[in-house]
Parts: C-alpha cells; structure tokens; sequence
C-alpha cells in the first residue's frame, strides 16, 4: 500500500509540475506580418486604407458586386468591400495570411460575406468575378493580362500603382494619403469585348483591327472602302466613326445592335454579325 501510495503522490507531483511549467510558458504571439516579408510572386506592402477606398470606387463597387482580390494579404481590401455589401473573395498563397484575414473579418462582422483562400492566383479561377482588385507587379499583371481579357467584358480591374503593360488604364485617380507613401495610384481597366475581325452588316462588309479597349479598320460600302475611326469598346459598348455615320451600340457575342447617325439625319437602327471563318 505504501508503494501505491508514493506512485501515486509521485504521479501527482509530476502532473503539478507541468501544469505550473506550462502557465509558466508565454503565451503564442498572434501571427503579424511584417512590410516587406517574401511571398511566393511578391513581397507584402499593405495598400492604405484611403487607396482601398478609392480603387472600389473607381471600380464603383455595389452589393450586387462579385469582387477577388489577387494577393490578398491581410484582407482588407475584401474586408472594405464586404462591408460595402458585396459578396468578395481573397487569393493569398501565404496561409498565415489567410488565416489573419479571416480573424479580421469576423472581428469586423463580415465573415458571412469576406471569404480567403490559399491558393495560387496562376492556377486559380476567377471567371465569376464583376470586379478584380490586385497589388501586383507590373510582369504578374502581364502574365495575367491573357486570362484577365477572357473575362466576361464589362469586367472592371483596378491595380494599386502598377500597369498591364501596353494595355492602358481607362481611369487613373490619385490619393493624398501621407501614409500611403509611394502607393498612391489606382488604375481601373473594364474588359472590352472581343471585335477583332470581319463583320458583315446592312451597310457593307466590316474588318475591326482592335488593341484592347481600341480600333480601328474599313467598312467596305457602295464600292468603296472606308476608313474607321475614334473606335472605342467600353465593356459591351461600342462606338466609332466611318463615313461621318456615327455607330453606337452593344456587342453581345457575335452580334452587335445599335443606331447609326449620320450629318443631319436622325438614328437609324444598325445591326452587325460576326463572319465566321
């Protein structure tokens, strides 16, 4: 009985002993990134609350606003738009940082509509979004620029500070914040709808030569061929000049619908279809 007994007391005491050791022990320190900490395509550098604001308005994000963020970090810009109603979504390769962000959101009451993801934005699919926000490099924005120009167009891009390449900004707008340092730039970018190529339509034969957002070519009319002009694609919308006829109108696929206006007359309806190969 004697034996048990100091087996027992013996258990007890080392019991004790490490319960006091492990009150002794600090407790973990939340996870915190720090500026400028390697990331799989880029090192983190926060983008300031003032820029996060003005890149969804430049987007003009609405609740009915499906918005990802590429490279998520901490979660505030999917966190800024939650808050603004939309439903949004994070892309972060660094799972510490999925997880932070996803304690910020339920701190800030979101968590029903802010989601985090560790993934790897390359491989990720984001055909859903309505509006795309990033803090890349200029080289990633280019590698992406292909997928991007799949999405549906009417899509809106914004990227704090850095370009996609030859493929410019439809807006610019600029913050003051001090705190913002050099970041202070969002550049908003709506996917055009793809054009290029030959249409035929009740005034004649049309060839589109389209850069992004832009074109040019002919409309082949009466005989003749004339030069286009002022093309501009914003979204679905199209417009240009051939002939002094203003066309305006909508692209859906490989259909376009709209008005022609020529010098003194008034609109008169204007249809196209794509020439299939």
């Amino acid at each position: 009985m004697k034996l048990r007994f100091r087996l027992v007391a013996a258990t007890l005491l080392w019991a004790l002993a490490g319960a006091a050791l492990a009150q002794a022990q600090p407790a973990a320190k939340p996870y915190q990134p720090e500026v400028g900490q390697e990331g799989k395509d880029v090192v983190w550098v926060p983008t300031s609350q003032a820029l996060v604001d003005r890149m969804l308005d430049l987007a003009k994000l609405t609740s009915a606003d499906v918005l990802i963020d590429l490279g998520s970090g901490d979660g505030r810009t999917v966190i800024t738009a939650a808050k603004r109603g939309a439903r949004a979504y994070g892309i972060e390769y660094n799972p510490d940082m999925v997880e932070l962000s996803k304690r910020n959101a339920a701190q800030a009451g979101v968590a029903d509509r802010a989601t985090f993801e560790k993934a790897d934005l390359f491989q990720s699919d984001f055909s859903h979004a309505t509006v795309i926000t990033m803090f890349l490099l200029p080289t990633i924005n280019v590698q992406l620029r292909p997928k991007i120009l799949q999405l549906k167009p009417g899509t809106r891009i914004v990227s704090n500070t850095f370009t996609m390449g030859e493929w410019e900004a439809d807006q610019t707008a600029t913050v003051g914040d001090p705190d913002a340092s050099y970041y202070r730039t969002a550049l908003l970018w709506i996917v055009p709808a793809r054009v290029d190529g030959h249409w035929r339509a009740p005034q004649g034969d049309i060839e589109f030569v389209q850069s992004f957002q832009t074109f040019a070519g002919t409309l082949n009319t009466g005989g003749r061929s004339v030069r286009i002009e002022n093309g501009k694609l914003n979204g679905e919308e199209i417009r240009f000049t051939a002939g002094g006829t203003t066309y305006a109108g909508r692209v859906r696929g490989d259909a376009i619908e709209g008005t022609a206006t020529a010098p003194g007359a008034p609109a008169a309806p204007w249809t196209a279809t794509r020439r299939k190969p």
